[in-house]
């Protein structure tokens, strides 16, 4: 009986691309699989077809040789103990062709595909939380911290070997860091138990570093804060996070900054907000203040008469720097008018004669406006 063409069995065309097969073959591959249809000789069938075809169309020589001469391109290897199917050679079997799909859709979960060379040891990220003051948000700093972490072993130049020795290739898995196991049509692949899944293993372990390549140590860092910073603002400082296992590569450092509270001011994104308390006479009959700026300087607002309390005051770009700008944020000046204590007899003397010669509607029309409105409330429940 005629074998049925390769790229009917996937489902695509004879131009499909290489990540259109690999589509096709995982999705009818999971439909077929004999784990999900057991006792079903049609569907173990069907699992062998699409392993063989997808085998042979994946490689890019097969494909060449099999669009030119068809299946007789692999007969001839068959008869002289090389056969295609689901056992090898074209087909390759679920060791590699469903392999491949099987560990891009679960690597991640069974810790990845690792390898003689870099596979896994990698050291882990470290967080610090560090908390700045509003001026140094605002001008940038240069702290100095100290960070508990580990560092590559020096006795043993992190190799993890006794003197700096090198590691040797894992005699179980032959430096693959991996070993597979037949158990019917599903080939299990997992971590080598040897060595971990690194591929490599030590013969005799440093004695400081029990083997790791790294001892635990505190370390300390400088780190620029750059202006214009917010709560919250991460900074990730490459390869200082934890040392590798045995010289892979270390981790990265995340900062968290976070902004104390400030005496004078408060922020809101690149503006600050600060409250200013306004003696009477000065918000009565005018004047200036003097209020400090983020700066640490001094800025002159002129006061009009009659300023109420609350009234805002507006100083451009005198608020935070802007991270990764030249532009500033503005400062708002709130005025808090002052109620004067302690007076003296002579000052209580001239307060009642002002009272008297005041007139509500010139003097407190806020005062005045407001009772109008209570009194005609009044007069509206009465009715």
């Amino acid at each position: 009986m005629a074998k049925e063409d390769y790229y009917a069995i996937l489902g695509v065309e004879r131009d499909a691309s290489a990540d259109e097969m690999k589509k096709a073959f995982r999705k009818q591959a999971m439909k077929f699989h004999p784990d999900r249809n057991p006792d079903d000789k049609k569907a173990e069938k069907k699992f062998k077809e699409l392993n063989e075809a997808y085998e042979v169309l994946k490689n890019d020589q097969k494909r060449v040789a099999y669009d030119r001469f068809g299946h007789e391109a692999f007969e001839q290897a068959a008869a002289g103990g090389h056969g295609g199917g689901f056992g090898g050679g074209a087909g390759g079997g679920f060791a590699s062709g469903f392999a491949d799909i099987f560990d891009e859709m679960f690597g991640d979960a069974r810790g990845g595909r690792q390898g003689a060379a870099g596979g896994g040891g990698q050291g882990s990220d470290l967080r610090f939380n560090m908390e700045i003051s509003l001026e140094d948000a605002f001008q940038g700093a240069k702290k100095d911290i100290r960070v508990p972490s580990s560092v590559g072993c020096g006795d043993c130049h992190g190799t993890g070997g006794a003197g700096g020795a090198a590691p040797e290739a894992c005699g179980t898995c032959h430096g693959h860091g991996r070993v597979r196991s037949q158990s019917g049509f599903f080939t299990v692949e997992r971590a080598c138990p040897s060595c971990g899944g690194r591929g490599e293993v030590i013969k005799t372990p440093c004695r400081t570093c029990g083997g790791a390549g790294r001892v635990q140590k505190e370390k300390q860092l400088s780190v620029n804060i750059p202006k214009g910073v917010e709560d919250g603002t991460r900074i990730r400082l490459s390869g200082e996070g934890e040392a590798g296992v045995r010289g892979a590569p270390p981790g990265d450092l995340y900062m968290f900054l976070s902004l104390k509270p400030h005496r004078l001011f408060q922020r809101d994104g690149a503006d600050i907000y600060c409250r200013v308390p306004i003696a009477m006479t000065t918000a009565v009959l005018g004047g200036s203040v003097e209020v400090p700026t983020i700066e640490g300087k001094l800025a002159r607002i002129n006061i009009p008469a009659g300023t109420p309390t609350g009234h805002q005051f507006r100083l451009k770009e005198k608020g935070m720097t802007i991270l990764r700008s030249t532009a500033r944020g503005d400062m708002f000046v709130q005025a808090m008018v002052e109620t004067p204590v302690n007076l003296t007899d002579k000052q209580k003397e001239l307060l009642k004669e002002f009272e008297g010669e005041s007139h509500a509607k010139t003097h407190s029309p806020q005062a005045h406006g407001f009772f109008d409105k209570v009194k005609e409330l009044w007069e509206d429940l009465k009715e």
